[in-house]
Formats: structure tokens, sequence, C-alpha cells
């Protein structure tokens, strides 16, 4: 809460009672909440739906007995753009004030927190100034007018923020320079190897990927080992949630990032509105795309609280997620950020398990990962595969990386940040299609630690393959371009992140597309030889060769079928068990998709294949 440098004057409560805004009844409610949570009266009357904006923010200006005004296109006019050459476009946000006019060594702003001792004192820092004065505007006046006056510039950085950054670490090249030369060579190579003696290749290469496999079962083992072990652990109890004070919880943004989504962005925000926090801490901005006037009106619809904004990202290329979360960083007011799609539930305490971790966890910590499952789980077979993979994925496998110390590709929401950390490590990539995991990797290699908490975010699962194909193949095509981009300098990554971080960013980012493309191949050797018992095939499965494609066929398919059971018991998915027979088809699948994500890689790396949602015939209820 920001210092006022003034007395008292008449209260708000009292001047929106008189202005006719409030009623007596509606004011004690609020002062009950106030003695809870600590927070302003007037957002707390907000949140809680009694007034809006414009006449929160006209009591203020009586409060303070200075000027209210709402007309943005005059402001807007009249605004002296010389002087926005002194303050930055994130110092706006950060102080919540835009320079206005300069008259007589007087600089009058306008501002949404008027009487700020920290702002009073950066502006007279900053333009030299002995006297200021204020104009109250609402604070979504304030964001309109620096989009208005900074568009181009806050556009260009959350496109090319990370680029500028350092462009080594952005996937706006597809291939460096070095890479498309090392493939160059690598394939005259192969040519030449092949010419001179194709059997001893194929043999080579054949072994390769059979040990490729095996380390990967051996990996996929060792996690799971680990990941088990987290099963008995809690990283946040219920007592330490229980002991945090209201009035000590920090201003906490949430950004949902939302496109075509009109049948499904209420569940969020229904799901929002039951969180428990302090609704007047919350900083909800919903990132919605200029040409998308449906998931607008669906959101009105909905009567979002007071605190809550609605951000237009302008239409540019590329059209992504990250792009629109990198714009909504900019806005973003709170210590730490939490990122959720329109389909999300979040349990109602997510917010508080993650504060109560980066509480309790070193300073070198940027994000806590919650766990992701699906509230459609029973509704095809297609849905349960879907939900046995994502029960393995969080219950099991993050955790297992997790307790190893290594790479923690993050999931595409619920992902709970440092919003500061955030900021310094340059956002998402916007040209990355699976921007969580690129990010989660960035992250290790600039020595930061990614947690897991004990806390789910529900969602709706794919329940239609073309759908699902779509989704899987951008993020295989995603984890194609995050592999590329960290595997540019192969040496400097390995002195990072040291040889155990590098060896598992390739089994775990690299290895899995790759995994996909392969899988077809051996998969078809291995029927035509049980179809035609074929001794064509002899000379390429020499006995040590043999032997290990004998291991991986019987082993990495166990393994892959028992680990998908294993998933069912931590959230007593029992109905499920029998589908994880089915994990070979459901690889298959994988293998299709990743095959289109290749070709994307090369045709439109950048496109975002849109899932589409609201196709479930199931319901969530989140009362």
């Amino acid at each position: 809460m920001q210092e006022s440098v003034t007395d008292s004057h008449k209260k708000i409560g009292d001047i929106l009672m008189e202005l006719g805004y409030l009623t007596q009844e509606q004011l004690h409610e609020a002062l009950d909440y106030q003695k809870k949570t600590k927070g302003r009266i007037g957002w707390i009357l907000t949140t809680l739906g009694y007034i809006n904006r414009i006449q929160l923010f006209r009591a203020l200006a009586i409060h303070y007995r200075l000027d209210f005004r709402n007309d943005i296109e005059n402001l807007l006019r009249e605004i002296d753009r010389n002087l926005l050459s002194h303050i930055k476009h994130e110092e706006i946000i950060e102080y919540s004030i835009l320079p206005y006019k300069m008259e007589n060594n007087t600089l009058t702003v306008l501002t949404a927190y008027p009487d700020s001792r920290a702002t009073q004192s950066f502006v007279k820092s900053r333009f030299k100034v002995d006297n200021v004065i204020q104009i109250v505007i609402t604070d979504i006046d304030l964001s309109k007018l620096a989009e208005g006056l900074y568009k181009d510039v806050i556009l260009d950085k959350s496109i090319y923020g990370l680029f500028y950054r350092n462009p080594e670490e952005s996937a706006y090249s597809v291939f460096s320079r070095k890479q498309i030369i090392f493939l160059g060579v690598f394939m005259l190579f192969i040519l030449l190897w092949v010419y001179l003696d194709a059997v001893s290749f194929i043999i080579t290469i054949n072994l390769l990927i059979q040990l490729f496999y095996t380390a990967s079962i051996a990996f996929k083992l060792i996690l799971s080992l680990e990941g088990v072990k987290s099963e008995i652990e809690k990283s946040v109890t219920d007592d330490e949630i229980k002991s945090l004070k209201d009035d000590e919880l920090p201003v906490y943004t949430v950004l949902v990032p939302a496109y075509k989504e009109p049948e499904v962005i209420g569940i969020l925000m229904g799901a929002l509105k039951k969180f428990d926090y302090p609704q007047n801490k919350l900083d909800i901005i919903l990132l919605l795309e200029e040409d998308d006037k449906e998931t607008f009106e669906a959101a009105k619809k909905n009567k979002p609280p007071g605190n809550w904004k609605f951000l237009i990202v302008p239409t540019t290329f590329p059209k992504t997620k990250p792009k629109a979360c990198n714009y909504g960083l900019f806005f973003a007011r709170g210590k730490h950020l939490v990122i959720y799609d329109a389909e999300d539930i979040p349990e109602p305490n997510q917010l508080k398990i993650a504060m109560n971790a980066f509480k309790k966890s070193s300073n070198d910590y940027i994000c806590f990962q919650a766990a992701l499952n699906y509230f459609n789980k029973d509704e095809n077979t297609l849905t349960k595969m879907f939900t046995l993979e994502y029960s393995y994925w969080y219950d099991y496998l993050l955790p297992g990386l997790h307790r190893l110390k290594l790479v923690t590709p993050l999931g595409g929401t619920s992902n709970h940040f440092d919003t500061e950390k955030l900021r310094k490590l340059g956002g998402w990539d916007p040209f990355n299609t699976t921007e969580d995991a690129d990010l989660g990797v960035r992250s290790y290699a600039e020595g930061y630690k990614i947690g897991v908490i004990n806390t789910t975010t529900y969602e709706e699962a794919n329940a239609k393959i073309k759908n699902f194909i779509r989704q899987r193949s951008r993020w295989i095509k995603g984890y194609m371009q995050t592999w590329l981009v960290y595997s540019r300098h192969p040496i400097k990554l390995i002195r990072t992140v040291g040889f155990k971080g590098w060896l598992s960013f390739n089994l775990f980012v690299g290895g899995s597309p790759f995994s996909y493309l392969v899988n077809p191949i051996t998969w078809s050797v291995f029927v035509i030889w049980i179809l035609t018992k074929t001794k064509l095939i002899d000379p390429i499965f020499p006995p040590a060769v043999l032997y290990v494609s004998i291991f991986n066929l019987l082993f990495g398919n166990f393994l892959g079928i028992y680990l998908n059971m294993v998933a069912v018991f931590k959230r007593k998915y029992y109905s499920l068990l029998p589908f994880a027979f089915l994990n070979p088809l459901y690889w298959m699948i994988h293998s299709f998709a990743s095959y289109k994500a290749l070709w994307q890689l090369f045709s439109k790396p950048f496109y975002w294949e849109k899932t589409q949602h609201g196709i479930t015939k199931y319901k969530f209820d989140t009362a």
C-alpha cells in the first residue's frame, strides 16, 4: 500500500454514501471485510460489486481535493508528448502516473493512486521540479493512455523483447547459421557413408537408436522412482496455508490469454471468483485479441468484478499466446503472477499454496508449477488416455525432475512466477509454440530453480482425435524449437547446467520428439518381420543390436504400460487402469502428430495450431 503525503480528509465511504453510490449496510459489510484483509476500502467495495471504477476514483478525487477526469480522448490529445522522453513506459505502470503538462517549474500529472510519497519523490527527481499537481483518473484510463502513447513500443517489446535481450535464446530463427552448416556437412557425410557401405551405416544407426531407447527407458524409470518418493511428501501443508494472514498477502496478478473461447471463458471466471485469496488483492487481466469480439462479449456477460481488467492485444504477427502474455506482463502489478487458460478450473487455495512455497523456498526459485489434470476424464477412450498421461507427467515425472534438480519444462498453465525475475528473464518467446517448456529450460540455464506444488488445475481433455493432433503437433513442434535453440551452443550449455542437466535436456526435450519420429520406423520393421519372417533384415541386426532391440521392445513397452498404471493410484482413478494397455496405440497418435510438427517446423514454424475448447459433454461444478 502506498503511503499518503496528506492528512486524511472526509472518508471514502462517507463520500460514496453522500454521492448516493453506496448504502450504510454495504459500507458496514466492506468494513468487516477490511478488518480481515487490511485492504483499501475503495477497492474492497469495487471487488464486492457495490461501486464501479468511475465512482471509486471520483470519490478518491474528492477525498484528496483533486480534480477528476475521465475524458480519455481529450487527455490523449492534450498530453505534452515532449515530457514522455523523461519517463519509461514501465515506470508509468509502476508508479501509476503520466506526465501531462509543465508550467513554471510545476508539473501536472495524471494519476490513479494520488498522494503517494514514492510517486511524488520519483516525479520531482526525474523531472527536476519543485511542485507537482495531480489529476485523478481511473487505473483503466491510465493503462489505455499508456497503450495509446506507447503502443508501438510495448508491442515491439512483446514480440522482439527476448530477441533483443539475446537473439540466441529466441526461436525467431529456426536454425542458426552454424546448425545449417553442420546439418549440410552431416548429410554429405551420411551420403558418402551410404555410398561406400550402406549396411554398416544402417547397423550403426540402428544401434544408436536402440541405445537411445535404452537410455530413455532408464531415465524415465529413475524419474518415476524419484517421483514416487514425492508422493509421500507435501510441499505445502494445510497448517502452513492457514498460517497465512490475508493482510500480509501481496497483490497477485492473474493473466488469462484467451482467443476464440466464448464457450469456456465463463468457466475460469467462475473459478477465479471463488479463489481463497483477498479479491481486492487480485490483479486479474483478461488478454483478448483485437479481432475476437465473441470472447469479449462472453466475458462481459459474466460480470467480472471491478478489480478485473480487459486488455485488447493488437493483431500482429506472430499471433501467439506468449506474445499476448508478454503484452499483459507490462501491465502486471502483482509481486507474483500466474497464467491460466480460459477453460481452467484451479483449486480455490492454489494462490496461497504458491505464496507459501515462495515464502519457504530460497530466493533462486523463479516459478512453481501446479499439477494439471482433467475434469472430463471419463468422456471417451481418448480422454482416459490423456488423463493417464497427465497424471503420470504431473504427479510423478515433474516431481522426479524437481527432486533430481534437472531441467523442468513448464506446463502451459498454472505457472506461478516471481514477476520481477520473469521480467529480467525476458518473459516468453512469442516465436516458440511451447513457450512454457522454453521458459523452463531458459530459467534453468540462467541458474533459477523451478518447483512443483501440491495443488491441481482441472482442464478439458481433448475428446476429438483431430483436435488432439492439432494440439499435440503444436506441442511437439515447440519441443523441437526449444531443443534447436538450446543446442546452438552445446559446450556453453554443458558449462552452464552441467553434464547431468545437459543429458536430461537432450533426453527429455530433444528425445521426446525424436522417439515419436523413430517409433513408426522401428515398429514397421518389427511388423514386417513378424508377418513375413524375412531374412533381409538379419544383416542389420547383429547379435549385440538384436539383444538390445529385444530388451527395448519387451521392457520398454512393459514400462510404458506399467507407469501409466501407476499413475492412477495417487488420484484413485482406478477405472482407468485397463486403458493403460492401450499405451502403444496412444503413442502411434503422437507419431502422426510429430510428423505434422516436423513438416510445420520447416513450412510454418510460428503457426499456432488453435485447440478448440468447449466441445466436451461434461461440466465441472465450481461450486
